[in-house]
């Protein structure tokens, strides 16, 4: 995967708060209205829709407002982008054990020799 580091970056700063990660954790349940999602906190809603404001501009969450009602759903293809650069990483550092595994492996021979 192509590193994408203004995504990233917008998305794990928009993910570093704990309110975002349990709004996302919720959505991942399914769409959920603003005021549902804002139950559980203790803050008023102004300041909820922050929360929400910048889990928008990282394209994590959309919303769509049909009356007075908020409707936000969770956009799971902008979490893809930072499943894949974990991926990458998982995968760079598992190759980098396995050599140093090798490597040991070679010593500890030599060395019995």
């Amino acid at each position: 995967m192509e590193n994408h580091s203004d995504t990233l970056d917008t998305l794990f700063q928009a993910l570093a708060d704990p309110t975002r990660r349990a709004v996302v954790q919720r959505l991942g349940q399914g769409p959920a209205a603003v005021s549902d999602l804002a139950e559980p906190f203790q803050m008023g809603l102004p300041a909820f829709l922050k929360h929400i404001s910048v889990l928008e501009a990282a394209g994590l969450v959309s919303s769509i407002k049909v009356g007075r009602v908020r409707t936000c759903t969770l956009e799971e293809q902008r979490l893809e982008a930072a499943a894949g650069w974990f991926e990458e990483q998982r995968d760079l550092w598992k190759a980098r054990y396995e050599q140093l595994d090798d490597l040991l492996g070679t010593l500890k021979q030599r060395k019995t020799q």
